[in-house]
């Protein structure tokens, strides 16, 4: 909808679809209410007495309406889907050419491992903010083939990656169900209570220790803190690209954090060292010297060890339950 239309309509369907409307209003210590005038027509009758005493003019009241709306707006606005990530080479810290072309799709897992200070960091701004030759790398970002559209590089409404980092500390005095709900509510979900339920229920099949929907996210370990964000990742962020720096560090069920995020349909990168998810993904990015120096493809040999190695980590697993419930290991 554009926004000559919002301030046609009656202010029935204009406040029913847009009730965030009557919040801004509202803060401002004014009224609004439903009828069959439009918004503009609200605005033009507003006594300028009021409104001098409210230390207001009109015209700044329309600006800031203006700019508030258009903000709400382009949240709504959709982008077209993206159905491939393509990762044009560029060049290491030495100058030496990367020399390829990688197409990541969405449901892939793509592993970055190599050591630290090799350039993981560098990939991922590479790939958030578009990259078109004109970064240190000189590499190329592409989306479904083309030179993107401009918001996917300059929108704050538009994020191409949610990004979730080893260090997480919350800072707002919230519940972990009230936290969820802003967001929602910030994304302008249409069911908001159901959405949050959703993420909850689905963080805590993720943590390692269940928590409550009224738990303080103040409170929430690591794990669980991790937990909550990947679920709000999947279900709420509207960002196609997920990147976890190092999950397996989080306290949480890694495989069941994959398959959620797979089953969403992001495309996912994960800088890891852990090498049961290295295995997972459906390739791995090895970087050397700022530069991807190797793409390795997932394989049946690989593949068979990956059962192994799950099973050699099941076997620690249940070792670490039996220390955790103060049981002794002098019977293996």
């Amino acid at each position: 909808m554009r926004l000559t239309e919002l301030y046609l309509q009656p202010l029935t369907a204009t406040l029913a679809e847009h009730p965030y409307i009557e919040d801004f209003i509202t803060s401002f210590g004014l009224t609004i209410a439903a009828d069959n005038n439009s918004l503009k027509h609200y605005l033009d009758q507003l006594n300028p007495d009021l409104l001098e005493d409210l230390g207001l003019s009109r015209e700044q009241l329309q600006r800031s309406l203006d700019d508030f709306l258009n903000g709400m707006l382009a949240l709504r606005k959709p982008l077209d889907k993206v159905e491939s990530l393509t990762i044009i080479g560029g060049r290491n810290k030495s100058g030496e050419a990367e020399d390829f072309e990688l197409i990541l799709q969405p449901g892939e897992v793509t592993c970055i491992v190599g050591p630290t200070g090799s350039g993981k960091s560098r990939l991922l701004a590479d790939i958030e903010w578009v990259a078109q030759g004109d970064t240190p790398t000189g590499r190329n970002i592409l989306i479904n083939g083309q030179v993107p559209d401009s918001q996917w590089r300059f929108s704050t409404e538009h994020k191409l990656v949610a990004q979730l980092s080893q260090n997480m500390n919350f800072v707002m005095d919230l519940s972990a169900e009230e936290f969820i709900q802003m967001h929602a509510e910030s994304r302008l979900v249409t069911n908001p209570q159901e959405k949050v339920a959703q993420i909850l229920e689905q963080a805590n099949l993720l943590a390692g220790e269940q928590f409550r929907p009224d738990t303080p996210v103040t409170s929430l370990s690591g794990g669980q803190s991790r937990a909550l964000m990947i679920a709000d990742m999947a279900f709420l962020s509207k960002s196609p690209i997920a990147l976890i720096d190092e999950i397996e560090n989080a306290g949480i069920d890694r495989k069941k954090a994959l398959n959620l995020l797979i089953r969403e349909e992001k495309i996912v990168l994960m800088a890891t060292h852990d090498p049961i998810l290295a295995l997972m993904g459906d390739r791995r990015l090895v970087i050397k010297n700022g530069g991807i120096a190797k793409v390795i493809m997932a394989n049946e040999a690989e593949r068979r060890n990956l059962q192994r190695l799950e099973e050699m980590d099941n076997q620690l697993l249940a070792l670490r339950n039996r220390i955790r419930s103060g049981e002794t290991l002098e019977q293996l």
